[in-house]
């Protein structure tokens, strides 16, 4: 396309979510930082050239629709949505046995229903893409073989009824959406960063040498391939991963 191509990015104005921005960003991209806190949204756009803040907050229907308007009168399209945000709540709450449904539904909000809300709000002006791409952030936790196979550093994870639930389910979504969205030329991927160094993995106990940058490249690379692109996949930097 002639145009610079259009960028959503939630959840990205730290960790993983702003690696991804920086990444479209340095293609030509204008990428718009979609974020809870506008003010943090500004100072991470500020740093960003061809960046702009976008305030989002995935959980909030009516903030979603507002971005969605913003978007559309701006730019009249959106040519990449990458649903980056999510959160891990409150482990304790996920722990089988001492389980909180109040918990477990916070996890979800985010991680699943936060997804459906703003890729509803969205699809009007993905429609207008030429080529529009959608890429959900999942997780390697959710993936049923890793966690089942005794020689993978996943299935001896502590369990959990809540994040990698969740994003179990995210991928499923992703599978959804590539099916009804074919005819429509948009391809949607699920991808697993990897263990990065940031905010959002501070507790794990292993460390972390991984840094956002390197859990974001699939993302751009997913983002921006061109038709030869799959849709309806789980990947990671290394190729496919199993459900």
């Amino acid at each position: 396309m002639d145009e610079a191509r259009i960028a959503l990015v939630t959840g990205a104005n730290k960790g993983i979510g702003r690696a991804v921005a920086e990444g479209l960003a340095e293609l030509g991209i204008t990428v718009l930082i979609g974020a809870r806190d506008s003010e943090r949204g500004a100072e991470a756009a500020a740093k960003i050239k061809g960046a702009s803040p976008i305030r989002l907050d995935v959980t909030d229907p009516a903030a979603v629709a507002a971005a969605a308007e913003e978007v559309g009168s701006r730019f009249g399209r959106l040519d990449i949505l990458v649903n980056n945000a999510g959160i891990g709540g409150d482990l304790a709450a996920q722990e089988p046995g001492a389980a909180r449904l109040d918990g477990i539904r916070e996890v979800f909000e985010t991680n699943l229903f936060g997804v459906v809300t703003v890729t509803e709000a969205m699809l009007p002006l993905l429609r207008h893409s030429a080529a529009a791409r959608i890429v959900n952030v999942s997780s390697g936790t959710s993936s049923k073989a890793w966690m089942t196979d005794a020689t993978h550093y996943l299935s001896r994870s502590a369990a959990s009824l809540g994040y990698p639930v969740s994003k179990a389910a995210l991928n499923m979504l992703t599978v959804q959406y590539a099916k009804a969205l074919a005819g429509d030329g948009i391809l949607v991927n699920a991808i697993a960063p990897g263990a990065c160094d940031t905010d959002f993995a501070k507790g794990l106990p292993f460390q972390l040498s991984r840094t956002a940058a390197e859990g974001a490249a699939v993302v751009v690379r997913l983002a921006t391939l061109g038709r030869e692109c799959p849709s309806g996949g789980f990947f990671d930097d290394g190729g496919k991963v199993p459900w």
